[in-house]
């Protein structure tokens, strides 16, 4: 079994409530969970040196989502970053 270690250093919310911080970072992890077990995605992520650092930039995400919708656009975003051409 292959083991996907991944440190987000800093993510800049604006105009998300602190209160749904805990929704929203539970919605960003089944994201990528679920991007990452598509199939082609782990044969492109040994390709990515260690520690390799990448910048996603910004993300829009809709003005009328909750939180769980948010951290999905979130986690697609971060997996399109470290999965370029795989699943989707």
């Amino acid at each position: 079994m292959n083991r996907v270690v991944l440190h987000i250093d800093r993510l800049v919310l604006r105009g998300i409530d602190p209160a749904d911080a805990s929704t929203l970072a539970a919605a960003l992890h089944d994201a990528l969970a679920q991007q990452l077990a598509m199939p082609g995605a782990a044969a492109v992520l040994p390709s990515l040196p260690a520690a390799a650092r990448l910048r996603a930039g910004r993300v829009a995400l809709a003005a009328d989502g909750g939180a769980s919708t948010h951290g999905q656009a979130l986690g697609q975003a971060v997996a399109r970053l470290l999965t370029p051409g795989a699943g989707s």
